[in-house]
């Protein structure tokens, strides 16, 4: 394992290395509806910020005249433009889309400090901040995958106007553990890694070695392609960001949480983290809740008739949070 590992100080991508020089993310057009999909013609514009010592890629559709702007997150294993599809939604469509690759994934890097899942809250929260002092225009999240809970974290910290998320499964139960890692023995391993001396801590091994990426979708084909990519699945992680995921706390317990609306649309067939571990948080929070089972639809939503239910619930929910 030692010798496949690198440091933090090695970066994905230069600063201003776009992503049509890393071209993986077109694999996966042929799987989304084509109004959903994309080409290098049509893809989001790019924009890089730097924050806190780090470079973070942003991929951005301004829409000067949207009634708001969506932003959108992905969890371990994906980045910002494996999200593109879900922004042209016929329900998202209308909105400006901001995507941002987290710091250590996609073709952002990791900054001077070790990524943790807190620096990944602490950036959406001051990149919503950053946009608020240009821009006054309510905030949606999207919350996709493992990005639900990143989601739900950022609208404990920071006011958003709604917050939509795939999954909302809480890392700190045993469960929970057990399905998100790449083979159930691991689970036990997690809890070991608050006992790794630091130094250790910063090993980075494939993001495929630790987490259950194969069941990213319901599709083989699709998941292979996330299994492979050399910025999702097969990006590094270090075992510091895998730690400080699963132990981390919520910003608010879910009984706390009376922020932003929120709507869980879930796939009905998720073989990663099921129904059922999201609904034990999500009928706890106090917050006004919609729930919404995306049918037919695996982990990371290609299905027409999950799109399809995905579309009908954020329409709704959109309407129902006066933005149209």
């Amino acid at each position: 394992m030692a010798s496949n590992a690198r440091t933090t100080s090695e970066r994905p991508a230069e600063a201003g290395e776009g992503y049509s020089h890393h071209p993986h993310w077109l694999n996966y057009q042929e799987f989304f509806p084509g109004g959903m999909r994309l080409t290098a013609e049509n893809a989001p514009q790019e924009e890089w910020w730097s924050w806190r010592g780090a470079t973070v890629h942003l991929d951005l559709v301004p829409k000067p005249d949207a009634p708001a702007i969506l932003v959108a997150l992905h969890g371990a294993g994906g980045y910002g433009r494996m999200l593109a599809p879900y922004g042209r939604l016929p329900s998202t469509d209308g909105l400006e889309y901001v995507a941002p690759d987290l710091p250590g994934f996609g073709l952002s890097d990791p900054g001077r400090r070790a990524v943790t899942y807190r620096r990944w809250v602490d950036c959406v929260v001051d990149l919503i901040a950053e946009r608020r002092r240009a821009d006054p225009r309510p905030v949606v999240l999207l919350g996709i995958g493992t990005g639900g809970r990143l989601a739900y974290d950022v609208a404990a910290r920071t006011e958003v106007a709604g917050l939509v998320v795939t999954c909302l499964a809480d890392p700190r139960r045993g469960e929970v553990r057990r399905r998100l890692a790449a083979r159930p023995e691991l689970s036990s391993f997690s809890g070991m890694l608050a006992l790794t001396p630091w130094p250790l801590r910063e090993v980075k091994v494939p993001v495929h070695w630790l987490a259950n990426v194969a069941a990213a979708s319901n599709n083989v084909k699709f998941a292979d392609l996330v299994w492979a990519d050399p910025l999702g699945g097969g990006n590094w992680i270090s075992f510091n960001l895998v730690r400080s995921y699963l132990s981390t706390p919520p910003v608010v317990e879910p009984e706390d949480f009376r922020g932003a609306p929120l709507l869980l649309a879930h796939p009905e067939e998720d073989r990663w983290l099921p129904v059922l571990l999201s609904r034990q948080f999500f009928d706890r929070v106090a917050a006004p809740t919609r729930f919404a089972a995306l049918r037919g639809a695996g982990h990371l939503p290609i299905e027409e008739t999950g799109l399809a239910d995905l579309d009908r619930a954020v329409r709704d929910f959109l309407d129902e949070i006066g933005i149209g």
